[in-house]
């Protein structure tokens, strides 16, 4: 019951940046990972190097959030989501920027705000039309899981030790246990 009303009493936005918060420390430990020296490696000639799947798991949940903000809102140059940074600090530093800007942002949008419908377009063209947030929700969020999951095999690939997230990696217990 404790749980149910400790929920129902907060926020949408609330909700998320908890859930964010927490995702947030977990996505650094992978990023720490990257090998310096493996910043243009690619396993496969149609996939983006490591050094461009970090960045982006680096700027999504503040880009996402930034767009958010507009409403409507233009679509991305989707080739700036993709770029090849020079060094991991680099990424690392995006991501610590990446934060900041979900920190400062997210809490300001209430429930009302995120039940809005939120456009996504490219000129006059409409993309995509959605409650807010459920856009957080599927882009900031999940969206971030996914590449997360992906950038897991690329350092699996690697022989790099795979952090855990929810639950244990061939490489470590899950994070409750850890402090145990």
């Amino acid at each position: 019951m404790y749980l149910a009303e400790s929920l129902a009493s907060q926020s949408i936005a609330e909700s998320l940046l908890a859930e964010f918060e927490a995702q947030a420390s977990l996505t650094r430990k992978f990023l720490e990972r990257l090998p310096e020296d493996k910043l243009a490696w690619k396993p496969h000639a149609k996939s983006v190097t490591a050094g461009q799947l970090a960045y982006h798991l680096a700027i999504v949940p503040g880009g996402v959030v930034r767009g958010a903000l507009m409403n409507p809102s233009p679509a991305p140059d989707f080739d700036s989501l993709f770029i090849q940074p020079a060094s991991r600090q680099e990424v690392l530093d995006k991501l610590d920027e990446s934060i900041a800007t979900v920190r400062e942002a997210l809490p300001s949008f209430d429930d009302a705000a995120m039940a809005e419908t939120w456009r996504l377009v490219a000129g006059e063209q409409e993309l995509v039309a959605m409650p807010r947030g459920q856009f957080l929700r599927n882009i900031m969020l999940n969206h971030w899981y996914q590449h997360r999951g992906q950038f897991s095999v690329y350092l699996r690939l690697l022989d790099v030790p795979v952090p855990a997230t929810w639950g244990p990696s061939a490489d470590e217990p899950p994070p409750f246990m850890q402090r145990a």
